[in-house]
């Protein structure tokens, strides 16, 4: 149990507020593109990263679940230095000079981290993504034969579409209307 809460309910929250962040971090992406700041998708959007990162590391709490620096614990303490630095940008230091781009920046690789986490959950636990899934080790990849093929093209995809956003986003997200 987690806050009272059984581990299979615990973990629909979580999922719950993963899929919130990530459709609104997707959002708040494409307005830094247009140079727009969008400020309560935004705030929604931090939130809700904050609150994955917070809820995925409270699993630990579990009496069940394994004291030890798992991959997941791991990607956890990576999207706290991250969003800390993305809070720091915005709430800081208002976006001004540099802090602009190291905003854009940690907003997309805040967001891709929630969905690296979406993907290989999604490996790990949709059996229609990865019939041979349910048999694996809750750890992570690597999974049998060809599955890993599948999830390293994916991860692969996804890094490289992050990476280009994040690189636009950095470059086109300008100071101009509501970003005062």
């Amino acid at each position: 149990m987690v806050l009272g809460l059984s581990i299979p309910t615990f973990t629909v929250i979580h999922v719950i507020i993963s899929l919130v962040a990530i459709a609104s971090g997707l959002v708040v992406v494409f307005g830094m593109i247009g140079s727009h700041r969008l400020p309560k998708l935004t705030a929604l959007f931090w939130v809700m990263t904050v609150l994955t990162t917070v809820t995925g590391f409270m699993f630990f709490l579990s009496p069940t679940q394994a004291k030890v620096l798992t991959p997941a614990a791991a990607t956890g303490l990576v999207a706290t230095v991250f969003f800390v630095l993305g809070l720091i940008a915005l709430y800081g230091k208002h976006l001004y000079g540099r802090w602009r781009w190291i905003y854009a920046i940690c907003v997309t690789i805040s967001l891709y981290l929630n969905v690296f986490v979406l993907f290989t959950q999604s490996f790990q636990k949709l059996k229609i993504i990865n019939p041979a899934g349910h048999l694996t080790s809750t750890v992570g990849p690597p999974f049998g034969g060809s599955v890993d093929f599948h999830f390293a093209v994916a991860q692969g995809a996804a890094l490289l579409i992050f990476v280009m956003l994040g690189v636009i986003a950095a470059w086109k997200f300008r100071r101009g209307p509501g970003l005062v």
